[in-house]
This record gives C-alpha cells, sequence and structure tokens, in this order.
C-alpha cells in the first residue's frame, strides 16, 4: 500500500460558516442548532501540534469513527447527522474539497465532563499509576502484572478532560459520581465496558489488540449518546496480536514513529513544535492506513 502525495490540511476555512474552536485534530463550526466537526490532518505529540501533518490522517479517522459508530450503534446511538456532503446545507458544499471524507454533521449534546476509559491490558498511565500505588483510579490490581500485561478482567478508569493541552488526570469513580451524579456515572460506567467488549472481540477477530480505550458521551432530548470520535488510533491502543509480550511497551497502531523521532532529536516538548522528515510521515501514515484496513476490512483511498 503506497502513502499519498497529498498535502496535509492543517486548517479548514469555511468563509461565514461560524468557526467555534480548533482542537489538536478537529476544527469545529456551528451549522444551525447542529455541529459540524471537521477532522484535519494536525498531529500532536507531548501534548503540542507538530508543524506537519499526516496528510489523510483527518479522513482515516473520521472514517474509522464512521465505522465504529455503525458497528457499535445497537448498544448506544451516536450523535451522527450526515457524513455525506451532498447532505449538509447548501452553504458548505462549496467548500466539499475541505469537507468530503474527513466531516460529520453532528447533533449537539450536553457533554459529560469525564473521558470514559476502558483498559483490558496494562499499558500507559494505567501501567505507570500500576508500577506506583499497585491500583489504577483506585481499583486495586494483583501484584505482578507486567507493562502489557493482560488483566482478569477490563476495568474502568475515568479521567478529567484536560484544559488547554494539559494531560488528563485520571480520577476514582467517587471522584466521577461527584461531577455528573451517580446515576450517570454508573451507565457511563455500563455503556463504557459494554462497548469495549464488542469492540475488542471485533478487533481480536482481525488479529489485533484492543489494549485500551477512551469515549466521551454527551446527552440529548433523546438520550445518552456517543460524540467527539470512537476508537481510532488517536483515542485507542490497538496492538498486533501476534507480536504480543507482555514485560514492556506494545508496538501501537498509532504516532509511535513520530513520538520516537521527537525523542532522537532531543526536543525540549516546549513550543514551537518541529516539523517531520518525510521518512516519519509516510511511515506514520501507512500505520494509519493498515489500522484502518485491517479494522474495516476495505482500503480507504486517499
Amino acid at each position: 500500500m503506497m502513502a499519498t502525495s497529498a498535502t496535509a490540511l492543517l486548517t479548514t476555512n469555511l468563509g461565514a460558516t461560524p468557526l467555534l474552536g480548533r482542537g489538536k485534530v478537529r476544527d469545529l463550526y456551528a451549522v444551525g442548532d447542529a455541529l459540524l466537526m471537521v477532522a484535519t490532518d494536525r498531529i500532536s505529540a507531548f501534548d503540542h501540534v507538530l508543524a506537519s501533518g499526516i496528510p489523510g490522517k483527518g479522513k482515516i479517522l473520521n472514517q474509522m469513527s464512521l465505522f465504529w459508530f455503525d458497528l457499535l450503534a445497537d448498544s448506544v446511538p451516536s450523535h451522527l447527522i450526515a457524513a455525506d456532503v451532498n447532505a449538509y446545507p447548501p452553504a458548505l458544499r462549496p467548500f466539499a474539497d475541505q469537507l468530503e471524507g474527513r466531516s460529520m454533521l453532528v447533533r449537539r449534546a450536553a457533554m459529560f465532563p469525564v473521558e470514559c476509559v476502558a483498559r483490558g491490558y496494562l499499558a500507559g498511565s494505567g501501567w505507570k499509576e500500576y508500577r506506583a500505588t499497585g491500583a489504577v483510579c483506585g481499583i486495586p490490581l494483583a501484584p505482578g502484572l507486567e507493562d502489557g500485561s493482560r488483566l482478569p478482567e477490563p476495568i474502568f478508569t475515568p479521567a478529567t478532560k484536560s484544559e488547554g493541552g494539559a494531560h488528563d488526570e485520571n480520577i476514582s469513580f467517587a471522584r466521577m459520581e461527584s461531577l455528573v451524579g451517580a446515576e450517570n456515572a454508573a451507565e457511563l460506567r455500563r455503556l463504557t465496558l459494554a462497548l469495549y467488549g464488542k469492540a475488542a472481540h471485533h478487533a481480536r477477530a482481525r488479529g489485533l489488540i484492543l489494549a485500551d480505550t477512551k469515549f466521551e458521551f454527551g446527552r440529548t432530548e433523546e438520550g445518552i449518546v456517543l460524540a467527539d470520535e470512537a476508537l481510532t488510533p488517536d483515542s485507542s491502543r490497538f496492538w498486533d496480536a501476534a507480536a504480543w509480550q507482555p514485560g514492556g511497551a506494545q508496538p501501537s497502531f498509532d504516532k509511535q514513529f513520530v513520538r520516537d523521532y521527537l525523542e532522537s532529536i532531543h526536543w525540549n516538548k516546549h513550543a514551537p513544535a518541529p516539523g517531520l522528515p518525510d521518512d516519519v510521515v509516510e511511515r506514520t501514515q501507512l500505520k494509519y492506513l493498515e489500522a484502518f484496513r485491517r479494522l474495516t476490512g476495505r482500503d480507504l483511498l486517499l
């Protein structure tokens, strides 16, 4: 599979359509009573958006979220209204070149102020917390686990949403109850573990391990909906099942090539963030494309 030579889309401009904000990856616009989310090709590492993007990354993320929204729809509805530019309001159609394949029109929702994280394996911040305390988010775990170990059963480990690019902070379930209420907390935990179980089963059938993932949920007049993105390499750790070997960090289908390069040049992890050489861009793009192909069973033309 060859990488595209297309130029990365780093910033969108939709004329008179009101821009509500730009995140690390997505630009958010107001479209009447709805919202338009556009996944750009920006890439971040160490809490900074880099000067280079990954061509087509936004399309890969957007199409992957649409795949999961559909697969998980019988467990929880998503906020999706439409992802076909031809179904958008006429004022948006002149911007099809910026929107095709990388955008979705969604319902507004009152978002819960927590990241809903499910972990089936010990990795990342969970591994660091376990190593320090023997627990993750107040959940005691058996002694002797390693980096990359499979947990006896998936656990729910909520986190606060970061502001201004700061790291999310793992919190206890009791703390989550104080933020969203006991009933909402219990339902979000149930949904998160149910979605994780279904997605992990699908991934395993495709030769991948879903080590952990985070979801965001909101509430509309119809009830709780799955919002933002779902089960992309930006929000999840996917590992090759055949290569899984506990005892250290596992190769992931994500931006590990980017992190490794930034460490190799000894960047001080302060702004301004550097750009990336072509080979790192291409290898990262191919890794995202491979994750998409293996999970969905289809290729994506960028």
